[in-house]
């Protein structure tokens, strides 16, 4: 089934929220300055989705879902097009790795305001961003940084995605979209992490080890919140035995953040 077809089945269905309308959501995060959602579009289109439901009995259309989406990935793809914009940032052999990942973001824009269309609505413009975060990073000047910033994208989309993914099991078709754009997520943050450590500013795996940020920033801290759990099913996954400690436990399983949590990291970026 393709993603429009998914679209559509959501437009029919009607969508309603458990605690404020999405533009509330929104009026309540510009209250509180640089607000955010980071990650991929899909993801974060699914994530809004289960997130609508019924206290306040405010119906919201699948409009104002694609409009919060298009912002989303508006700072994605403003992020890796300014990175590759800008002369001497990137290195030479990791500018192939960055236009892609740059390429699949300027694919999610492009979608969402052809789906906003569709629908008879007007793209929002996209918001000024403010990647230094208010003089807290340099990700333009500095490549260790920016590709700092990157991993803490990439990861934070991840953990994001799999946030929404228990909300989509009663729907095959949004079940199978999540895991195929998942996957893609990972493999990004995957090969940033490997860049990091193959430029020598980390010594990390492709894939989180406990609650560790390594060398990123003390304000990446949030994204690893969590991911030292041990526990699964009620199961202590790190007492199996066959050398399986704690270490291993962890990497084996990628823990969900809400929403709350990923804007506890995303609201640095966006200006107005």
């Amino acid at each position: 089934m393709s993603i429009l077809n998914i679209i559509e089945q959501v437009s029919s269905t009607g969508i309603k929220d458990d605690n404020k309308s999405r533009k509330e959501m929104l009026s309540v995060f510009a209250d509180l300055g640089k607000k955010f959602a980071m990650a991929s579009i899909p993801a974060v289109v699914l994530a809004a989705i289960p997130k609508i439901s019924s206290a306040q009995g405010t119906t919201e259309s699948v409009l104002d879902v694609l409009q919060f989406a298009l912002t989303l990935e508006y700072l994605e793809s403003t992020y890796y097009n300014t990175g590759l914009g800008t002369s001497g940032l990137i290195a030479s052999a990791d500018m192939a790795i960055f236009t892609q990942i740059a390429k699949h973001e300027n694919d999610h824009v492009t979608f969402l305001k052809s789906a906003i269309t569709g629908i008879g609505g007007t793209p929002n413009a996209s918001p000024t961003f403010d990647f230094t975060a208010g003089g807290s990073f340099t990700p333009f000047t500095n490549y260790q940084q920016f590709l700092a910033l990157s991993q803490a994208f990439e990861d934070t989309g991840v953990r994001a995605y799999k946030g929404q993914a228990a909300y989509l099991q009663s729907n095959t078709a949004y079940l199978q979209a999540a895991l195929q754009i998942h996957s893609v997520e990972a493999r990004h943050a995957c090969e940033v992490r490997r860049l990091r450590t193959a430029h020598g500013y980390d010594t990390i795996k492709g894939w989180i080890t406990g609650a560790s940020y390594g060398t990123l920033p003390a304000a990446t801290a949030p994204v690893y919140a969590g991911e030292d759990n041990v526990t699964q099913d009620g199961l202590n996954v790190s007492s199996l035995g066959d050398g399986y400690g704690v270490n291993a436990a962890t990497e084996a399983f990628d823990e969900p953040l809400t929403m709350a949590q990923v804007l506890t990291v995303a609201n640095l970026f966006i200006k107005s």
